[in-house]
């Protein structure tokens, strides 16, 4: 081999290695980039809800607005992660509609399917018709926003009804000191909204139909994760 040929055949290699060690530096800093993991994850979890919402068996009962899934699924699996819940159940409060709409779902999230759909009241002065206004404070007689987690049963004034404990500070973590629960009431009914034109309010919990109670609360009881939405909040 002449000395030409040697010299072309040697920095030809080191070309060559350096572009190696570039490109294998610049993969390991994409796997490493705390923005590209998060994009990268942010999508694959987006893939994800989709394509668990696209198969949600609805039972004949209409599927909860993608928007409000979407950070109820996210919020649920984070959870889940975490350890904090326990039961495989979801259950969404959409506070963006119509306290006279079913508003209230809850889904069995190994199955993939709607177990119950339900009207749901909001708190007295977080609104009429729509709930507005939310507060995490005892005595506002307003409902609060976010995820929490389902506690244990007891009976009082309402019967039967499930202690509540809010996950996320400043937002709804005074729920159980406001004795903020799921119940049953006689005010959320078809027969009170025909009578008023709107649902019946409650102190700020999510009071739901007497004649579902039981069956809700047995349900979702002891460690499952109840999230209620309304579109002024953001979630990341």
């Amino acid at each position: 081999m002449n000395y030409k040929l040697f010299s072309l055949f040697v920095l030809s290699f080191i070309c060559l290695s350096f572009t190696s060690l570039s490109t294998s530096k610049e993969i390991k800093n994409n796997l490493t980039d705390p923005k590209l993991v998060a994009s990268n994850a942010k999508v694959s979890l987006e893939a994800k809800c989709k394509s668990f919402y696209n198969s949600i068996q609805s039972n004949e009962l209409s599927l909860p607005n993608y928007e409000s899934f979407s950070k109820a699924f996210e919020g649920y699996n984070e959870l889940k992660k975490q350890g904090i819940i326990e039961k495989e159940i979801l259950t969404i409060v959409d506070f963006s509609l119509s306290s006279n709409e079913e508003r209230m779902w809850v889904i069995n999230m190994t199955t993939k399917e709607i177990i119950l759909r339900s009207l749901v009241a909001h708190g007295r002065n977080s609104g009429e018709l729509f709930a507005n206004d939310f507060s995490n404070k005892s005595e506002s007689y307003q409902s609060s926003l976010g995820f929490y987690t389902t506690g244990e049963t007891y009976v009082g004034k309402h019967g039967l009804s499930l202690r509540l404990d809010g996950l996320e500070y400043g937002i709804n973590d005074h729920a159980r000191d406001r004795a903020v629960v799921v119940h049953g009431a006689d005010y959320v009914s078809e027969e009170f909204i025909k009578a008023n034109g709107r649902l019946g309010r409650s102190q700020g919990c999510p009071a739901v139909p007497n004649e579902i109670s039981k069956e809700l609360i047995e349900l979702i009881k002891d460690k499952s994760c109840l999230f209620i939405y309304h579109p002024s909040r953001n979630y990341y």
